[in-house]
C-alpha cells in the first residue's frame, strides 16, 4: 500500500523511510499538511453521505413497506459493489488471514445492518438534519470513549475537558436541532 496511517500523528507517510514521497520529489513536510486536509474533505464527503443513504434507504423502505428489507437489499447492492470493485482491483484475502482477525472483528456487519435499519425508521419519524444530529452525538460519545481507553484497535486519545466540551456542544446540537 502506498499510503498508510501513522498512529502517532495521523499523518500520511510513505512505507519506505525515504525522505519524499515516491510520486513526487516533494518532502514529506510539504505533502503532510495537504494530504491531511484530503482527509479532512473524505470525511465531509462520507459524512455528507449518510443523510442521502437515509433518504435513498428511506424511499426503499417506502416502496417495500419494510426497513427490514429495505435494509437487506441496501446491504446486497453494497455488498456485490464491494464484490466487483475487490475482484477487479485486489488480491483475494487468504484463509489464513480471515483466521487471524479476532472474533469481535466479524460483528462489523451486525452493526452496519443495525444501523442502517434504525436510520430508516428514524428518517422516517424524525427527518434528515434530527436524525444526523442524534447520530453524530452517539457517535461522538461513543468514540471518546474508544479513544480514551485505545478501544477495538483504536490508539488511546486522553479525555481531555476540550474533547468533553467538543461532545457536550454536539449533544448541545443535537438537544437544539430536536427542538427546532
Amino acid at each position: 500500500m502506498a499510503l498508510r496511517l501513522r498512529t502517532a500523528d495521523n499523518y500520511a507517510i510513505n512505507p519506505t523511510g525515504t525522505g519524499t514521497f515516491p510520486w513526487t520529489n516533494k518532502a514529506k513536510r510539504d505533502i503532510l499538511p495537504l494530504m491531511k486536509w484530503l482527509f479532512v474533505f473524505l470525511a465531509l464527503l462520507a459524512g455528507a453521505t449518510m443523510p442521502l443513504q437515509a433518504g435513498v434507504n428511506l424511499r426503499l423502505k417506502q416502496a417495500l413497506a419494510d426497513p427490514v428489507w429495505a435494509s437487506f437489499i441496501s446491504f446486497a447492492v453494497g455488498t456485490l459493489a464491494l464484490l466487483v470493485y475487490g475482484l477487479l482491483t485486489r488480491p483475494i484475502p487468504t484463509q489464513a488471514m480471515a483466521a487471524s482477525a479476532p472474533f469481535w472483528a466479524w460483528g462489523g456487519g451486525l452493526l452496519g445492518a443495525f444501523f442502517v435499519t434504525v436510520i430508516i425508521l428514524l428518517a422516517a419519524n424524525l427527518g434528515a438534519t434530527t436524525t444526523m444530529a442524534w447520530l453524530l452525538a452517539g457517535q461522538f460519545l461513543c468514540a471518546l470513549i474508544l479513544d480514551h481507553f485505545g478501544l477495538i484497535s483504536f490508539d488511546v486519545h486522553a479525555i481531555s475537558w476540550q474533547r468533553v466540551a467538543g461532545v457536550v456542544l454536539l449533544v448541545l446540537g443535537a438537544v437544539l436541532v430536536n427542538k427546532y
